[in-house]
């Protein structure tokens, strides 16, 4: 069975998908879920937004977990909200993560991911996970909530969710914000990392990174961008300390790291590190006008 679907991009931009196979089409109770043969690959799609790829999906899931599990002084325990089809565990655990709390609210789509996905969770992984019979715990409630009640401390916390949008009923959108970028904070061991998917640099769809970038430098004495250049995402991450120079630092932890990224060497973490020159700009001009 063949079918379209035609993605948001942003004001007057779509993109259409053709699926040459529908795998799965069925409504959680949080979100529409698809998942179908496209060019790229058995691909994840939620309320008709692609989430992950099998061609592009190691490019960004590195982008996300690598450039934060080297910024950070351990990588022992680490929180990972969102990203439900698993790869960040398992990119985390590889690093020497002893310790990986995974939160997901939608348990459908987790274990539709692990059952039709051919990258993150297996089924018997996630089934592991699901009984916390290994580094790995996968935990079926709210992020909120989650921090709420945990008296874990984390070297990373990972935020990977949707990308943040101006929708009022979007639950998500919250965990994006300030008061759950502070609730990360608290929960950090010294020399730890926040990191959170940022959004798009592309001049016609960046509100978000610019949003993300003003918050992340309110909150954190050191914060890193991370753009892909094989991708359209973005991240940052957010250390409470300063450090002199963070860029350096992630190079120099490149080689010893236990997680090997294929997608990312010493000379991607020096270009890929430098914002776009819109973030910069207003960013600047932000600062001048606050002063």
């Amino acid at each position: 069975m063949s079918a379209q679907i035609v993605e948001p991009l942003g004001e007057g931009m779509t993109r259409v998908w053709d699926l040459s196979t529908v795998v799965l089409d069925t409504h959680t109770d949080y979100q529409h879920v698809v998942i179908g043969h496209t060019a790229h690959g058995l691909t994840l799609f939620c309320d008709d937004e692609r989430q992950s790829t099998e061609a592009s999906q190691l490019v960004y899931h590195e982008a996300l977990m690598v450039p934060p599990m080297l910024l950070a002084d351990t990588v022992r325990s680490v929180l990972i909200i969102g990203s439900s089809e698993g790869v960040a565990s398992r990119l985390a655990v590889e690093q020497g993560a002893e310790h990986v709390d995974h939160v997901d609210i939608d348990e459908a789509a987790v274990r539709a991911c692990a059952e039709h996905l051919p990258y993150g969770y297996t089924p018997a992984e996630l089934d592991d996970a699901e009984r916390a019979a290994g580094p790995v715990r996968v935990h079926y409630t709210d992020g909120w909530e989650f921090l709420s009640t945990t008296t874990h401390r984390y070297d990373v916390v990972v935020i990977d969710l949707p990308d943040e949008n101006t929708d009022p009923e979007a639950q998500h959108n919250r965990l994006y914000g300030a008061e759950f970028l502070r609730r990360c904070q608290r929960l950090l061991t010294p020399g730890g990392v926040v990191t959170a998917q940022a959004g798009c640099p592309t001049l016609w769809r960046n509100e978000t990174l610019l949003t993300a970038w003003e918050r992340f430098g309110e909150l954190f004495e050191t914060v890193v961008y991370y753009g892909s250049d094989e991708h359209e995402w973005a991240f940052l991450s957010g250390r409470t300390d300063r450090v002199a120079d963070p860029v350096n630092t992630m190079i120099d932890a490149l080689p010893e790291a236990g997680y090997r990224p294929r997608s990312i060497d010493a000379e991607a973490l020096r270009g890929n590190t430098v914002p776009p020159h819109s973030v910069r700009v207003t960013a600047s001009d932000r600062t001048r006008h606050a002063v």
